[in-house]
C-alpha cells in the first residue's frame, strides 16, 4: 500500500470526528454543582453526537436534558439529597450516584454509603432505586450491618419530593 493510500482512512476518521463537533460553547454545567464536571459538555448538551439526536426529553415530558441519559429533576434530587455525604463517583448516563462512606459525628462506630440509581427519563416514583449500605466497627474492622427498610424508603420520598419541587420551580420560571 503506497503512504498516500495510508492516511487517506486517517484523514477520513478526522473529518468525521470533526464534522460532529458542536461549536456551541460550553458553559458551566446547569446544576450548579461544583462536584460534577462531567466530560466536556455532558451536562450542558454541548460536544459531539454521534448516535441519536439532540432532542431533549423535556420536549417528550421527560424533564432531560440533552446529554442527560436521565430525568433531570430525579438526577438533581438525589444529588442535593445525598449532598451531606461524600461523592465518590456520578454517572449522568448511566443515571447512577455513588457516595463514599459517610460517619455520622453523633455515632463514631457506624457509618453509611449510599447508591442511588435513577432508572429512566421519566419523573415517576418507580423511576428511582436507592441502596443504603451500614457498617458497624467491631474493634478495627467495619462489619456490615443491616439498614431498616424505613431509611432507604425514607430517602427516596426525599429525593421524589426534592424532584418535584424543583418540577414546579422550573414550571414557574418559564
Amino acid at each position: 500500500m503506497t503512504p498516500t493510500l495510508k492516511i487517506v482512512p486517517v484523514l477520513l476518521v478526522l473529518g468525521v470526528a470533526v464534522a460532529g463537533c458542536n461549536t456551541t460553547p460550553v458553559a458551566q454545567n446547569e446544576y450548579n454543582d461544583p462536584r460534577y464536571n462531567g466530560p466536556q459538555g455532558a451536562a450542558t448538551g454541548g460536544g459531539m453526537v454521534l448516535l441519536g439526536n439532540t432532542k431533549s426529553s423535556r420536549d417528550e415530558g421527560g424533564g432531560g436534558t440533552p446529554g442527560l441519559g436521565v430525568n433531570a429533576y430525579l438526577w438533581r434530587a438525589a444529588l442535593d439529597t445525598l449532598s451531606f455525604m461524600p461523592l465518590a463517583s456520578a454517572d449522568p448516563f448511566g443515571g447512577v450516584i455513588i457516595t463514599d462512606w459517610y460517619q455520622p459525628p453523633a455515632s463514631p462506630g457506624e457509618r453509611f454509603k449510599a447508591t442511588a440509581y435513577i432508572l429512566g427519563r421519566q419523573l415517576r416514583a418507580d423511576g428511582l432505586r436507592v441502596s443504603v449500605f451500614r457498617q458497624v466497627q467491631e474493634g478495627a474492622q467495619w462489619v456490615d450491618a443491616p439498614v431498616t427498610p424505613a431509611t432507604t424508603t425514607e430517602i427516596e420520598n426525599k429525593v421524589l419530593a426534592r424532584a418535584r419541587e424543583l418540577r414546579s420551580q422550573a414550571t414557574v420560571s418559564n
